[in-house]
């Protein structure tokens, strides 16, 4: 069974997301309400990136975080 986010705008059900759905085709629906607050305080990963400038972020972790020597490039 698939999961898709939505709303309800007063009219429709409208996805929240991009759906690829059999064109035609009949469909069940089960719809649960979700709540907002919880729904709200799931983040995506990408809206927890945060731009550091620092290009050897993930190869000198340890250094960063610890103060450990910096790893060399193995380039």
């Amino acid at each position: 069974m698939n999961a898709i986010k939505a709303h309800y705008d007063g009219k429709y059900l409208v996805p929240d997301e991009p759906v690829t759905l059999p064109t035609g085709k009949a469909l069940r629906i089960q719809v649960e309400i979700v709540d907002a607050l919880a729904s709200e305080s799931l983040y995506k990963l990408a809206d927890l990136a945060v731009p550091t400038g620092i290009p050897d972020l993930a190869m000198n972790i340890d250094h960063y975080l610890y103060g450990h020597s910096k790893v060399k490039n193995a380039d």
